[in-house]
């Protein structure tokens, strides 16, 4: 495919969702590209890596490696709380107050 067929998909798929959720009275807020400090995943995806750092051994057993590394990351997004959701939330809402709404 080409460049041109490529956006043509993304605009179709882009509008489908903004009918959809039109139809149930949701705002879509799309973020910037490059602007990780503006979504607030970024931050538990680094709670999780960082649990799976710390908690990482190595393995020679092949097999025992593939299951090992798939428990431990359901381990890592298990120790994510809702409160760990309402900090990151809370931080990037005050980010983007802060850095955005105040500058000229």
């Amino acid at each position: 495919m080409v460049k041109v067929e490529l956006l043509d998909i993304t605009c179709d798929i882009t509008c489908a969702i903004d009918e959809i959720t039109k139809l149930k009275n949701i705002i879509v807020l799309r973020l910037p590209p490059y602007h990780c400090e503006l979504n607030p995943i970024e931050m538990i995806w680094t709670e999780v890596k960082n649990y799976i750092a710390k908690e990482n051994i190595m393995f020679r057993d092949a097999d025992m490696k593939g299951s090992f590394y798939e428990e431990l990351f359901c381990d890592a997004l298990n120790t994510v709380t809702e409160e760990n959701w309402k900090n990151s939330i809370q931080f990037v809402a005050n980010n983007v107050e802060n850095k955005f709404c105040y500058t000229n």
